[in-house]
């Protein structure tokens, strides 16, 4: 079948009344059949290719392409959490939480390519790379070089940094969607320190190759973070290989599971180093006479207290769902629709800011229509997406649950519009 443009479809069909057909008519080839769904047999259709809807709920109210804010919780994490909460109310296994930190560590050193030892648990993914500034001996003239596709909470603590320490933040602007490493270069020298970056931005969704940015501020002898909270659970990586220094994310988007339990990666050879921005009994591995204490030295000496036994309850559980669905798996699936839904996008005359053949799951475009009047038609039709720059800006964040339906129902609503 030949596919139509995009754009002419959602234009003729809205204008015969035909905004309510289902998606995709016309549009794409159906997929026939599919692999196996992981773990119980299920097949994977055409309307949910990874065999996965059927244990996300909000699919059957929303076309909900809002990851990139918060992801929906599956069905057995929710069960995994009503589990934890029946336990703690009748006080009947008392080790649940123990054996669920155990769990989520292992599972995520597994899934994401390093060591248990280098992996703590924090609360917040801001709480890393406050961390990381904490430990670090910072000298007045010593700078850190981000750029505008950052998160709000890198700003603010490196202009503090810039208050109180004499140290220059340096802010590249992208151009186009993008970021280079040879913008870096530009604005990186013997006194960077640190270089920070958003994996993958949550602004337009660029996501940074990251082994060409830690050669060049290890060649300046300065250090690489990763915020990892729109990357983790979106595609296969090894933090090995990436060669990154430190990256953290936390649980409650890609990976399905809570706010409050934020994986961050410390590579090894940081661990001697690195030191925590707080202290309590939790970094105790032995306690001597006179109240002296010999505290952990690997990744955990950085989590000074009880953990919320709640959100690390939900992560062993999604990582064990992600580890059945498969990471690869989901980058294929995630990545293709997105790009369908950009060149949608870019049919319908919007100014893209995503750039083209990106491999993530978030495509944001300026839309040029009345945000009130675009918001409410979104509401009625029951797509869920999110508005940045005071409603100019449209973010669509394409899950593993999602399909050409959901897609098609936000090109439609648009389609009406233009």
């Amino acid at each position: 079948m030949t596919r139509l443009s995009r754009r002419n479809f959602l234009k003729t069909s809205a204008a015969a009344g035909l905004a309510t057909l289902p998606a995709g008519v016309g549009l794409v080839d159906p997929r026939e059949g599919g692999p196996d769904a992981p773990g119980d047999g299920r097949r994977a259709r055409a309307d949910d290719p990874l065999g996965v809807r059927d244990k996300f709920p909000v699919t059957e109210e929303l076309a909900y392409l809002n990851t990139a804010s918060v992801g929906p919780l599956s069905i057995p994490v929710r069960d995994a959490l009503h589990a934890y909460a029946d336990e703690k109310m009748r006080r009947r296994n008392t080790s649940a939480g123990r054996e669920a930190i155990a769990g989520a560590r292992s599972r995520f050193a597994d899934l994401f390519g390093t060591d248990e030892d280098e992996v703590a648990f924090l609360y917040a993914t801001s709480g890393a790379e406050n961390i990381i500034v904490s430990a670090m001996d910072w000298r007045a003239g010593d700078n850190v070089v981000v750029d505008e596709l950052h998160f709000t909470t890198t700003f603010v603590l490196y202009r503090e940094l810039e208050r109180r320490a004499g140290v220059e933040l340096r802010i590249i602007p992208p151009r186009d969607g993008v970021v280079t490493v040879d913008d870096f270069a530009a604005h990186t020298d013997s006194r960077t320190r640190l270089i920070s970056v958003a994996w993958v931005s949550n602004r337009n969704g660029f996501r940074y190759d990251l082994p060409p940015l830690a050669d060049l501020a290890h060649a300046h002898g300065a250090y690489l973070y990763a915020d990892a909270i729109q990357a983790w659970g979106t595609f296969p990586t090894n933090l090995r290989d990436e060669n990154v220094d430190f990256a953290c994310g936390n649980g409650y988007k890609w990976l399905h599971a809570d706010f409050g339990c934020a994986p961050f990666y410390v590579r090894r050879e940081h661990l001697e180093w690195m030191t925590s921005d707080r202290y309590g009994h939790k970094q105790v591995a032995e306690s001597l006479p006179g109240h002296q204490f010999r505290l952990r030295t690997n990744a955990e000496k950085l989590e000074y207290a009880n953990p919320a036994y709640g959100p690390v309850t939900a992560m062993d559980a999604a990582l064990e769902f992600l580890e059945g669905v498969g990471l690869d798996r989901i980058a294929g699936h995630t990545h293709a629709l997105a790009g369908e839904l950009h060149q949608g996008a870019a049919e319908l005359g919007m100014q893209m800011f995503t750039p083209p053949d990106n491999p993530s799951a978030i495509v944001s475009f300026h839309h040029g229509l009345n945000p009130e009047e675009l918001s409410g038609a979104l509401a009625d039709d029951g797509v869920a997406i999110t508005f940045q720059e005071d409603g100019k800006l449209l973010r669509a964040a394409v899950g593993m649950f999602n399909n050409r339906d959901d897609v098609d129902r936000l090109l439609r609503v648009i389609g009406r519009l233009v």
